[in-house]
């Protein structure tokens, strides 16, 4: 049986390349089981790889991919903080923002990237409560964000 880390991995998202934060902020909060894992963008090392609105700038297939690159980006911070994914026993919830044009409306099926590596990583238990909000803008440009509340297991 593979790892979170490996599943991880093996859909092109190495767990140890973990993003900076780009402002004054903790990645990860965690208080009991539950952990809180701040906003993720597009990012790949200090490269934002998708940037501008959805769907005149960035395809909904663009889009779609780079809420599944926000949310290992979660993971990764996640996993930088509790040391194994392996701790993880359920994704409550997930977040999803997309800087979208004002008439669009499909921001459900760009967040639906983000799903399917959760559900990739960990099962039915990645299987999240979530929301897809579209936004006027984003940090730096970035066509979408993800955030996640975690249950860890408990020690």
């Amino acid at each position: 049986m593979s790892t979170p880390e490996e599943k991880l991995a093996a859909l092109g998202y190495p767990p140890e390349v973990v993003p900076s934060p780009g402002a004054i902020y903790r990645q990860v909060a965690i208080t009991g089981t539950t952990a809180y894992v701040s906003g993720a963008v597009p990012m790949e090392g200090d490269e934002l790889l998708t940037k501008g609105k959805v769907p005149s700038e960035v395809s909904m297939e663009e889009a779609e991919e780079a809420a599944g690159r926000c949310v290992a980006n979660n993971l990764r911070m996640l996993k930088k903080a509790i040391g194994s994914l392996d701790k993880v026993e359920e994704i409550l919830r997930l977040t999803g923002y997309v800087y979208s044009d004002p008439d669009f409306t499909d921001q459900h099926l760009v967040i639906n990237g983000a799903s399917k590596v959760l559900l990739e990583v960990f099962g039915d238990s990645g299987l999240a409560a979530r929301t897809a909000i579209g936004m006027v803008a984003l940090p730096l440009g970035s066509s979408v964000e993800t955030e996640i509340i975690v249950k860890l297991k408990e020690e």
